[in-house]
């Protein structure tokens, strides 16, 4: 089953305040708590949705991570998801516990007018997927295969039967709570009888069983932008499951994963690569023709004296980004020979004669290493 989004699950915006976000999570867990809806999978399972929800928005970390990568941000950072992770009561509802009990009386018998009858959007999708580093460098279309759910063609997401309709819960009479007396006190739970919606299907659709929607597998096509970076995401929009009631459509969060490449790497908008050469074009200097990552050959010039770890700046060959390409860097390795013919070693000789090398060098300063 796919996640919803965190903010989605608590009712909530981007930008919301750490207030808000506490209010917005005691109304939930008010409504869904497991002591209040004993035996309810349901009301159990948003409960723990919520409170997840709740753990990752309320810390200024997670928050940030999740913003910035989605849930791929925060895993491995979350608890256990329970109370364990709260300070009591005093910590989730801010040291005043009469709105908790306030849900359970004569507060509890309030029902939303624009209730659960009303159209309401749908949930959010996650696909992950994996592309090549080539592709992700200078952007590629990439079908997907998933399923969501849509408007019941046969009902048109009205989950009845056409000619039929919906009428008041005979269980509630159309409160969407049921109230319970034992003594003093008074409990107001959800009707199980419609969920809370206040209505029921005389008749449901047969074909989507009274639920609005159907399962369907479809495929698209995903656009991947150039220059996207590993973990992001990519949103399409209307394509996550249909509303319930006619309801918008949710979104669906493509999150992308880059293969590394074998001989290629980047930083930002920039690319690099490391090429050998041997030590007499480090010292002499010359030409060399290097492949880039579009198949491209050019041709670079190796300065006479290049040291080993040398970097070679060629401009506007990187990743292209909103119309503008990075540079491209090649890392020149020199190459010591492990074998030398005889000529070659009398050779090295006569240049080692030639040049009367230093048997006892001083070492070399760590700020002039740190700059190669």
């Amino acid at each position: 089953m796919a996640k919803r989004d965190y903010y989605e699950v608590l009712g909530i915006q981007k930008g919301t305040s750490k207030e808000d976000i506490k209010k917005a999570y005691r109304k939930l867990a008010v409504q869904y708590h497991p002591d209040k809806n004993q035996g309810n999978k349901e009301a159990e399972e948003k409960f723990k949705e919520a409170t997840e929800a709740y753990e990752v928005l309320s810390d200024d970390q997670k928050r940030a991570a999740y913003d910035q990568f989605g849930f791929a941000g925060v895993d491995g950072m979350g608890g256990q998801h329970d109370f364990s992770n709260f300070r009591g009561f005093e910590d989730l509802f801010g040291g005043d516990i009469s709105d908790f009990f306030g849900s359970f009386f004569g507060g509890g018998m309030r029902r939303d007018t624009g209730g659960g009858s009303g159209p309401r959007h749908g949930a959010n999708l996650r696909y992950d997927i994996e592309i090549p580093f080539k592709d992700a460098v200078f952007g590629t279309k990439v079908e997907i295969g998933y399923s969501r759910q849509v408007s019941c063609p046969s009902c048109k997401g009205s989950g009845a039967e056409s000619g039929s309709g919906k009428k008041l819960c005979p269980n509630c009479g159309g409160t969407g709570q049921i109230r319970q007396s034992a003594g003093f006190f008074s409990l107001a739970s959800t009707c199980h009888t419609c969920g809370g919606e206040g209505y029921v299907i005389e008749h449901p659709c047969k074909e989507c069983g009274g639920a609005g929607t159907i399962k369907k597998r479809q495929k698209i096509m995903v656009t991947i932008p150039s220059g996207v970076e590993n973990g992001r995401r990519v949103v399409i929009r209307s394509q996550g499951d249909a509303g319930p009631n006619g309801g918008s459509c949710g979104d669906l969060y493509v999150f992308i994963r880059v293969k590394p490449h074998d001989f290629f790497e980047r930083n930002g908008a920039d690319l690099y690569c490391a090429i050998p050469v041997s030590i007499t074009q480090a010292a002499l200097g010359g030409n060399l023709q290097v492949a880039t990552l579009d198949n491209k050959t050019i041709k670079v010039k190796i300065p006479a004296g290049s040291q080993n770890g040398k970097l070679l700046r060629v401009r506007d060959e990187g990743v292209p980004i909103q119309g503008k390409r990075g540079d491209f860097y090649i890392k020149l390795m020199v190459q010591v020979p492990s074998k030398l013919s005889k000529k070659g070693r009398e050779l090295l000789e006569e240049f080692s004669k030639l040049e009367g090398e230093n048997e006892k060098p001083n070492p070399i300063p760590l700020a002039e290493l740190s700059q190669v």
